[in-house]
C-alpha cells in the first residue's frame, strides 16, 4: 500500500492550487481526479487574474504539469470509500481496488447543479443557458436573455443580469412574484415578465432562440441564465462523518478544516459561490494549514523518539 502525507480529492483548481503548495513543502502528495470537471463544457473560464479567456482544460493541464515538475503525483480514478485508522491517518480506496495511507486528506470534490426541469435546458448547458452574471454575462452583453425562476431569490439574480443588457425578461410561475416588492423593482428596471409554465427551449442551428411557453407564445431570446441549485458532492465526507449542515454543506472551521481531525475541504464542496480562481486561493490557503499541522505532528513524534532514546533530561 502507497503511503502519502496528504492525499487530495479532486483535481480541478482547489485541489491541484493545495497539491502545488505542498509538493513545493516538500511533502508527499497524491491527487485522485476523476476526469469530470463541473465546468469541462464552458469553453472558457473567465475572471481569473493573467488567465481570463484560458479554456478550463487548458489550466488543468498546466496545474498538473507543475505538481508533477515539484514530485506531486496524479492519477486518474474514482475514490469509493475514506476509512479513519485506528492508529492515526486514513486510508483511501478506489473503485478498482487501489489502495493509499494518508496522514492527512484534503475533499475538494466540487458540487453538481440541478436545473429546473426543461425539456432542452440541460442540453445547453454552459453554452446559451448559463448560470453567473460574473462567469458569462460579458460575453452576452446587450443581448436579449432570460432568466428562468428556480428559487424566491430569482427576482433578485435577475436584477444582476440586467447590467448585462436593456432586454431582459424574467420567465416565472404564475403568482409566484410578490406584487409591491419584487414586481415593482422588476418594472422599475424595464425587466420584463412573462408568468406560466414553460414548455421547451426552442433550438435552431446549434443556437438557443427563445423559451416556448406551455401556451405556444415563443418569447425570442440569445441566451438564458438560470440559478441552478447546489448540490455539494460530499458523499465521502459524510461517510467519514464529517459535520454536516442542515442544507447539506460540511461544517467548516478556519480555513476549511472539517469536525473529523486531519480532513481539510475547499472549493465548491464547501462554497458554492467560489470561481475557479476562489477555489485556487482555498486550496492554498488549506495546503498551508495542512503543512503545519503536520508539522506539530512531526515535532510531537520526534520529542517523543528522542525521549524514547533517554536523549532528553
Amino acid at each position: 500500500m502507497n503511503s502519502y502525507d496528504v492525499v487530495l480529492i479532486g483535481g480541478g483548481a482547489a485541489g491541484l492550487s493545495a497539491a502545488l503548495v505542498l509538493a513545493r513543502a516538500r511533502r508527499r502528495v497524491l491527487v485522485v481526479d476523476s476526469g469530470t470537471p463541473r465546468n469541462a463544457p464552458a469553453a472558457h473560464m473567465q475572471g481569473f487574474l493573467s488567465r481570463d479567456g484560458m479554456p478550463p482544460e487548458d489550466l488543468l493541464a498546466a496545474g498538473r504539469k507543475e505538481v508533477r515538475g515539484y514530485g506531486g503525483t496524479i492519477i486518474t480514478g474514482a475514490v469509493k470509500n475514506l476509512v479513519r485508522c485506528r492508529e492515526g491517518g486514513f486510508q483511501v480506496l478506489l473503485d478498482d481496488g487501489d489502495r493509499f495511507s494518508a496522514r492527512r486528506l484534503l475533499v475538494a470534490t466540487g458540487l453538481r447543479d440541478e436545473l429546473p426541469d426543461v425539456p432542452g435546458l440541460r442540453d445547453r448547458w454552459v453554452r446559451d443557458v448559463l448560470h453567473c452574471p460574473y462567469c458569462h454575462g460579458w460575453e452576452v452583453r446587450d443581448q436579449p436573455l432570460g432568466v428562468i425562476w428556480n428559487d424566491p431569490e430569482t427576482a433578485r439574480y435577475a436584477q444582476i443580469v440586467r447590467q448585462c443588457t436593456h432586454d431582459v425578461v424574467l420567465f416565472a410561475p404564475t403568482d409566484t412574484l410578490t406584487p409591491t416588492t419584487q414586481r415593482g423593482q422588476l418594472v422599475a428596471r424595464a425587466i420584463g415578465v412573462v408568468e406560466g409554465p414553460i414548455a421547451r427551449v426552442p433550438v435552431e442551428d446549434d443556437h438557443l432562440t427563445g423559451v416556448q411557453m406551455a401556451d405556444g407564445r415563443v418569447i425570442p431570446r440569445t441566451a438564458l441564465f438560470v440559478p441552478p441549485r447546489f448540490v455539494p458532492n460530499n458523499d465521502l465526507l459524510s461517510g467519514l462523518g464529517c459535520q454536516i449542515g442542515e442544507h447539506g454543506w460540511v461544517v467548516t472551521g478556519a480555513i476549511g478544516v472539517t469536525s473529523v481531525a486531519g480532513v481539510w475541504v475547499a472549493g465548491n464542496v464547501t462554497n458554492p459561490r467560489a470561481q475557479v480562481i476562489t477555489a485556487a486561493g482555498e486550496g492554498s490557503a488549506a495546503a498551508i494549514a495542512i503543512n503545519a499541522d503536520v508539522v506539530d505532528e512531526d515535532v510531537r513524534n520526534a520529542v517523543r523518539d528522542h525521549s524514547q532514546h533517554g536523549f532528553l533530561p
